[in-house]
């Protein structure tokens, strides 16, 4: 039976240098080698991180791409997050992107966008409503994502309002959403 991750890799060119494949467990040291040199050494000091510290990405939305030798050149992981509340009082529940990181050697090769394209296509088969990501809105807005989504929501510590952006996987799912973005997904053990 054909997967989602098969449709995406089905898309590639024939002669592409990469793929793109479910995290394994022996992706996390190169991973994590990869998300220092490509962001530095603040990125646990960010907002989005005090969401995800202590959490296991959301089932089946940790993703990687791999190069022809199979090292790991990009990274994408969601976290089940609720998007504040609905009108009527109740949880969203919604999923935050981050981060989203190729190796600095392999810029421009398509492998963010492929990564991008991976995750929202396994998100929505999931069955999810909503995305949500701190970014570069000129870089996030060409697959949806907008700061209208996310207007009334707020991250835990100092954001950048307008690079928090939304993208609904079915239509209306954001509407009404305020209050603070929290965790609400797996702990780890």
């Amino acid at each position: 039976m054909a997967t989602v991750l098969d449709s995406v890799r089905a898309t590639l060119a024939p002669n592409a240098t990469f793929t793109i494949d479910a995290e394994t467990a022996d992706d996390v040291l190169a991973r994590e080698s990869l998300l220092d040199r490509a962001m530095g050494a603040d990125r646990r000091t960010k907002p989005s991180e005090k969401i995800r510290r202590g959490r296991l990405p959301a089932e089946g939305l940790a993703l990687v791409a791999r190069d022809a030798d199979a090292q790991v050149v990009g990274t994408v992981r969601l976290w089940d997050i609720q998007a504040g509340i609905s009108p009527e009082g109740t949880p969203i529940p919604a999923l935050l992107l981050g981060p989203l990181a190729v190796d600095p050697d392999h810029e421009g090769k398509g492998i963010g966008g492929a990564l991008m394209r991976a995750a929202i296509v396994e998100a929505a088969s999931r069955d999810h409503g909503a995305i949500l990501l701190v970014g570069d809105a000129a870089y996030y807005e060409r697959f949806g994502f907008l700061a209208e989504k996310a207007q009334h929501l707020v991250m835990p510590g100092p954001f950048a309002r307008d690079r928090f952006l939304g993208l609904e996987l079915k239509a209306g799912w954001l509407d009404g959403a305020a209050g603070m973005v929290v965790a609400s997904g797996r702990s780890q053990s």
